[in-house]
């Protein structure tokens, strides 16, 4: 393990019955670093989130995150990393101002600090005239990325992004990696799954996951300059349509 590591896995296996969901990963994620966590449909990747995120417990090996045992320190893993799912997590039928109150009470920010921070976010997502506003009546491309700001509004050492960026368009997603970015910038440690695999570009790291193994794990020049390929587009079928 090394320093830096802030999400550390050890041969992380998950059975259910006779089906091995993840086989035997092993991987760091440094502080500060974009890691690209690739796969098709099926590969294992929400398994493997849900144990890092201590929500599933392994069945075989180890994970840390934030300094925490996903297997013995669960809560501990929870109240130190954020979470954005694929599929909209806010409240519809809360205002912008009230979401983020509500999300920063959850991680137990005092009222003073979570009132400032609501207000430094709604300000740099330029939702002045928007901060009293219901949440479901704000365009997708804005949902997306107020909650990802509400997902870093109790600082997390650890932030995981589930295809954040899935039906947005391309200015809002350009807008969206520009955000991840900066966190990282600031020394938020990123893990993001997405199907773009142009976005795979943008990170530090990848890996990518096939059939509950990881077939490839690395920097994205020395993941292509292995497979003999130039594009990720190319690495995913190579590797996916190799596999058993």
């Amino acid at each position: 393990m090394t320093p830096t590591a802030t999400i550390v896995a050890d041969r992380l296996t998950r059975r259910f019955g006779s089906f091995t969901a993840v086989n035997a990963i092993s991987f760091e994620v440094r502080r500060g670093e974009i890691f690209g966590f690739l796969g098709a449909n099926g590969a294992g990747k929400t398994t493997a989130i849900k144990m890092m995120s201590g929500l599933l417990m392994p069945t075989e090996g180890t994970a840390m995150v934030g300094g925490f045992d996903v297997s013995t320190e669960a809560e501990q893993v929870k109240r130190s990393i954020g979470y954005m799912s694929q599929r909209f997590s806010l409240y519809a039928d809360l205002t912008v101002r009230e979401n983020i109150r509500f999300y920063g009470g959850i991680y137990g920010l005092k009222k003073a600090v979570l009132n400032e921070r609501a207000e430094h976010l709604i300000r740099d997502l330029g939702l002045d005239a928007e901060a009293d506003r219901l949440v479901g009546e704000l365009p997708l491309g804005m949902k997306q990325k107020l909650a990802f700001s509400t997902a870093l509004v109790h600082d997390p050492a650890v932030v995981f992004l589930d295809e954040p960026t899935s039906g947005v368009d391309p200015i809002t997603r350009r807008q969206f990696w520009e955000m991840i970015t900066a966190a990282a910038d600031r020394g938020t440690t990123i893990l993001i799954t997405t199907h773009y695999l142009d976005e795979a570009e943008y990170c530090h790291r990848i890996s990518v996951m096939v059939d509950g193994t990881m077939a490839a794990y690395d920097t994205p020049s020395a993941v292509k300059s292995t497979l003999g390929v130039h594009t990720m587009d190319e690495v995913f079928l190579k590797l996916t349509r190799t596999s058993p």
